[in-house]
């Protein structure tokens, strides 16, 4: 399989204040607020959805294509991407925008003030798929990501034009976007990814009820956190997945993502819809268990034993076996 995953490409700059934020605001001043917090701890770790799913679906034998708008800024980031097995070579560079920022301050509440600077991700709607789809013709699926809308809208068009199958992740931009524009995003999608709050949210946003947005997708994919994953098609009826094994929680950050891009490479390994499902929930339960969102350990082994802890040693064999991963040994644990 040589997937296509278009999205955001960004870098995240997390900070800790050691105070609470709610003991700064003065009563009847709020009118104007000049306010500076000094931060203790600052991690920068590189993510955005497009390349976190890239980034997932690299680790489980894939050769995932990146394509997003990025700044000059990009170079390092490149680099670190290319020598994990991710394609970069369509991903734009801007001439006078800086790639995508997001930065976010929590207080010892866990309240958080956040600022998300789009930049070059403003361009790309400039990015022409249809021309990447000729170059690149043994693609299999195009996954758009959240990203300026008016590219999610150009890169569907380019999909149904091109007849290739594209998957659809409209997540965090589904508050921006009107119910036009997402029934027109939606729209023939092999597979549709949400969460539970976004998939209320899309229903009434497009004004479709469960039945009739079945009957124009695929499979529709909802993830439900701590129960793990529901698969919904029109003609295949309801599926539960239930979580991976989890040894702790150190930050969910990013784990919706890394479920994405182990579905779709479950997917392209020859696995069914169960199965891939089950191999999402395990690469979720890796980013969650680190801090960042690229920054976990994946240790075939180890995570063939934590899906065989979940799931049964059958499934962590059939994986082993479609994904060419090491089986672990009889005494080997979960990934911690």
């Amino acid at each position: 399989m040589r997937p296509i995953v278009t999205g955001s490409i960004a870098t995240d700059h997390l900070m800790v204040f050691p105070g609470r934020f709610t003991e700064q605001l003065i009563e009847g001043k709020l009118d104007k607020v000049s306010l500076s917090f000094l931060v203790e701890e600052l991690e920068i770790h590189r993510g955005g959805i497009a390349a976190n799913v890239a980034f997932g679906m690299a680790r489980l034998g894939l050769r995932p294509v990146l394509v997003g708008s990025v700044g000059a800024d990009f170079a390092d980031y490149r680099e670190w991407l290319e020598a994990r097995d991710v394609d970069t070579g369509h991903v734009r560079v801007s001439a006078s925008l800086h790639t995508a920022r997001f930065l976010c301050t929590t207080d010892a509440d866990n309240n958080q003030i956040a600022s998300f600077y789009a930049g070059a991700m403003n361009e790309a709607r400039n990015i022409d798929l249809a021309a990447i789809l000729r170059s690149e013709p043994d693609v299999d699926i195009v996954l758009i990501c959240p990203d300026d809308p008016a590219a999610m809208l150009r890169h569907t068009r380019a999909c149904r034009d091109g007849e290739v199958p594209f998957a659809a992740d409209p997540s965090q931009q589904i508050a921006r976007m009107d119910g036009t524009d997402l029934r027109r995003l939606v729209d023939g999608a092999r597979y549709l990814f949400t969460n539970e709050y976004e998939r209320a949210l899309l229903l009434r946003k497009t004004d479709w009820d469960v039945g009739q947005l079945l009957g124009r997708v695929g499979a529709w994919v909802t993830t439900t956190g701590p129960d793990g994953a529901i698969i919904e098609s029109a003609t295949g009826g309801t599926l539960s997945v239930p979580a991976a094994a989890l040894r702790r929680i150190t930050d969910p950050t990013g784990a919706g993502d890394a479920f994405r891009a182990g579905f779709l490479a479950g997917i392209g390994h020859g696995l069914d819809d169960e199965g891939a499902a089950r191999l999402g929930c395990a690469m979720a339960a890796l980013v969650m268990e680190t801090s960042g969102t690229q920054e976990y350990l994946f240790q075939p082994a180890d995570f063939l034993a934590r899906i065989s802890e979940s799931y049964g040693s059958g499934v962590g064999a059939t994986m082993a076996a479609r994904i060419g991963l090491t089986q672990p040994a009889p005494s080997e644990g979960v990934c911690a």
